[in-house]
């Protein structure tokens, strides 16, 4: 480790310290709605915009990409390849069509709007897989901005956030089953978190269901990364090389993955004891939240001007395209 890195990823502790303390004051149904991610991100800007991050720190918290890959790695250890097909067909069924056509609309939506590449692809695997988690994962891969990290994630925050809210008490006036709203959080809501809060505001069932639904949709997390670095490094990175340049493959390959997936299948075998388990998701957790910070104290709140509310708008058409399609896949198919 460097030495010049030690002030930046001190602040980082400090920030993502802060944000999971605050992220615990807030209650609603029994549980914590408010991302601690998000909440590292908005501290990280907060402090970075208004003048007080010394210099001594730049170089630490711009290396924050150290952290979030060893979080990667680390919170590999939770996943068990065997829930994947734990849930039955048709289960599984709803969940990857609203994945697959929820990630595709939501990406020509951004480039509709023409948002960047990178912010378009940010915001489709943040609405369509698991919120800032899936964001963080995949900045690194297609070498995304700082603030179109942060403008991703504060979206897609912000719009899940409104879902908890709103999605439980509308449900509860229109009659909808336990089973079928625990399927519908699992799949239209965002984040961990908020999912598990709307499922367990509605009944308990809903928030048991909600919770393995979601779990089978993070499995995809990684595969869809992998995908995602493989795509923008043929087809983007090369098309915006310079002639009789070469873009190196290997090197823009996400090599972490590979410790992520061993992470895993070391779990699925059952080398790894519960609180072995319990021990590398809370650090991965933590690493990740730590990278999190280091985005949001990367960013200057100025370079917000140039991407508008356009990124706002597509979240929110986002939302509201995941929330169709799973509403229409639960009605077909369960």
């Amino acid at each position: 480790m460097k030495k010049e890195f030690i002030p930046g990823w001190a602040l980082m502790l400090l920030v993502g310290t802060a944000a999971l303390f605050l992220s615990k004051l807030v209650v609603i149904g029994g549980k914590n709605p408010v991302e601690a991610a998000a909440l590292a991100v908005i501290l990280g800007i907060f402090l970075r915009n208004i003048g007080i991050v010394p210099n001594v720190c730049h170089p630490g918290i711009k290396a924050f990409e150290k952290m979030l890959i060893l979080g990667i790695v680390l919170i590999g250890a939770s996943l068990d390849f065997r829930n994947i097909g734990s849930q039955g067909l048709k289960m599984l069924a709803v969940i990857m069509t609203t994945m697959f056509v929820s990630f595709f609309v939501i990406y020509f939506l951004g480039k509709a709007f023409k948002l960047p590449t990178s912010l378009a692809i940010l915001l489709s695997v943040g609405t369509t897989i698991c919120g800032g988690s899936a964001i963080a994962v995949t900045a690194p891969l297609i070498k995304a901005k700082e603030e179109e990290t942060s403008y991703a994630i504060g979206t897609i925050a912000l719009w899940g956030l409104i879902a908890i809210l709103f999605y439980p008490k509308i449900a509860q006036v229109i009659g909808v089953t336990d089973i079928n709203f625990g399927v519908f959080a699992g799949t239209a809501i965002h984040s961990t978190p908020q999912v598990v809060g709307a499922g367990f505001i509605f009944s308990d069932l809903a928030g048991k269901t909600a919770t393995a639904v979601k779990l089978v949709r993070n499995c995809f997390m990684a595969p869809l990364a992998f995908l995602i670095a493989i795509y923008y490094t043929k087809n983007i990175l090369s098309g915006n090389k310079k002639e009789g340049s070469q873009v190196n493959v290997a090197k823009a390959f996400p090599w972490f993955l590979f410790g992520y997936f061993v992470m895993a299948g070391l779990n699925t075998k059952g080398f790894l004891s519960e609180s072995g388990i319990r021990a590398f998701n809370t650090s991965g957790k933590f690493l990740i939240l730590l990278g999190l910070a280091g985005i949001g104290l990367n960013t200057v709140f100025t370079s917000f001007r140039k991407v508008g509310l356009r990124p706002l708008i597509v979240g929110l058409i986002g939302s509201i395209v995941v929330a169709g399609c799973s509403i229409a896949m639960i009605i077909l198919i369960l």
